[in-house]
């Protein structure tokens, strides 16, 4: 009786370890299931300025990004280095995957306008922004964590041949959207959706001269 006891309780000790052995295999494979299903990389978006420290979260973007990343689409969008019949599509085409389709589209009708009137062909155009107009925290409203409202100040000169025909002094109000979709196409996951308020106008006197007080615009954006 007593060895068979034993025996009995052997067997059960065997049996309560094949369980715990499934068990661990089972949670092995929930792991190596997840390490497979988990995304390679994470987008981190780094302020310019980390004098005073930084707290960064993964796909948390700061309104610095979010203006650099404006700035450059827009500036791009707007540069004909030889031909602006040629140049102008390119551009849209080249950009696409960082413009939402109804900036896309707005763009493309944009550029059929201008080649009807005839303010594309042998036309190139320059755009920088304006010294002492670059990043302030005033100039993007956040208007909720997937949407914000940038305001841009451009310079744009114009030529034709070789001689200039345009000069002026623009204000952009870009509406940015957070647009991750294709990060192979599209690493910063944003996108520019439209222009805000009433558009692109020119800039007063007082305001190339910086005597602003207030947000850009800001009773204008949508």
């Amino acid at each position: 009786m007593r060895y068979r006891d034993k025996t009995i309780n052997m067997e059960s000790h065997i049996r309560t370890l094949r369980w715990v052995i499934g068990l661990q295999l089972v949670v092995i494979a929930a792991l190596w299931h997840g390490w497979e299903r988990a995304r390679g990389d994470v987008r981190i978006h780094i302020p310019p300025d980390l004098r005073s420290g930084a707290v960064i979260k993964a796909n948390d973007i700061g309104p610095a990004n979010v203006y650099a990343f404006a700035q450059y689409i827009v500036q791009q969008a707007n540069h004909w280095p030889d031909d602006g019949s040629k140049d102008y599509g390119m551009q849209i085409f080249r950009l696409s995957p960082y413009l939402t389709p109804r900036f896309r589209a707005f763009l493309t009708a944009d550029m059929a306008m201008r080649g009807k009137r005839g303010e594309l062909s042998g036309r190139t155009r320059l755009i920088q922004i304006i010294p002492g107009h670059g990043y302030e925290e005033r100039r993007v409203e956040i208007l909720d964590n997937s949407t914000w409202i940038v305001w841009l100040d451009y310079d744009i000169r114009e030529y034709v041949r070789g001689m200039p025909v345009k000069q002026v002094s623009i204000r952009y109000p870009v509406r940015v959207v957070r647009h991750d979709i294709d990060p192979e196409s599209n690493p910063w996951g944003l996108a520019v959706d439209a222009f805000a308020g009433e558009g692109p106008r020119h800039l007063t006197e007082a305001e190339l001269a910086g005597e602003e007080t207030d947000e850009p615009d800001q009773e204008n954006a949508p």
